[in-house]
């Protein structure tokens, strides 16, 4: 009898995943790995940071005592919530103080944009279910986005003659082709996967294309402390949004 999973085909391997398994098959001695981006020892092992050791021993120290392993609330932690907000937005975020933002954890940055995505088409205006997203970006977004139900479209970002960004193409695509009310997916700093970010002017002048033209933003904050060193200026397109 045919198997009941007979016709499901095998997905493709993932790019960025694939290029990890390939790494770890290769019997080179002189080996480097260049697809993950995470942090290694010299001898190539996972390096844990101690900030990390230091959390977890936190947490452990903790537990049975203020940190129970029952069901979390399903937005979150209250406390998780607030100390995450001011992480981002800062200690003195007026928006915070005034209770104007909203909070709710989701599974990673994967889980999260899916969130976000079924959120606009389930509750947002037809207009707000256009997402512009910049070429390129993360592997993983274009689908997220598309299988929520969104339509994608990309606009200009990394010059590859100058190995810079592309201001004047993504502001000519988001004043003279995004739509009132689309979203735009912008990512705070370290952009994935050129590296490349705006500069504190062109930032400003991104968000006042926005708002002249109620473009809705979307940041991917994927990177918040690694693309300076700084959590503060890494938080500053935020922020300023």
């Amino acid at each position: 009898t045919m198997s009941l999973f007979a016709g499901i085909q095998v997905a493709p391997v993932d790019p960025i995943l694939g290029t990890s398994l390939a790494f770890n098959a290769d019997t080179s001695q002189d080996k480097i790995n260049l697809g993950i981006g995470a942090y290694r020892t010299e001898g190539g092992k996972p390096f844990v940071l101690e900030c990390v050791k230091k959390a977890e021993e936190a947490v452990l120290k903790e537990t049975g005592e203020t940190i129970y392993k029952e069901y979390s609330t399903i937005d979150g932690p209250p406390r998780l919530k607030t100390l995450t907000q001011k992480l981002v937005f800062g200690e003195n975020c007026k928006a915070i103080a005034e209770n104007r933002i909203c909070s709710v954890q989701a599974l990673s940055g994967t889980g999260s944009l899916r969130v976000a995505a079924e959120f606009i088409k389930a509750h947002m205006k037809p207009e707000a279910h256009e997402i512009w997203v910049s070429d390129p970006t993360w592997g993983n977004h274009n689908t997220i986005f598309a299988k929520a139900g969104l339509t994608v479209k990309t606009y200009p970002y990394y010059e590859a003659s100058t190995r810079g960004f592309d201001f004047d193409g993504m502001i000519k695509a988001l004043e003279k082709e995004a739509k009132e009310g689309a979203h735009v997916l912008l990512h705070a700093c370290a952009h994935n996967p050129t590296g490349v970010d705006p500069d504190d002017g062109q930032w400003e002048a991104i968000a006042n294309v926005m708002k002249e033209k109620k473009l809705v933003p979307l940041m991917d904050s994927a990177y918040q402390g690694y693309a300076s060193g700084s959590l503060d200026q890494d938080a500053k397109a935020v922020r300023l949004f």
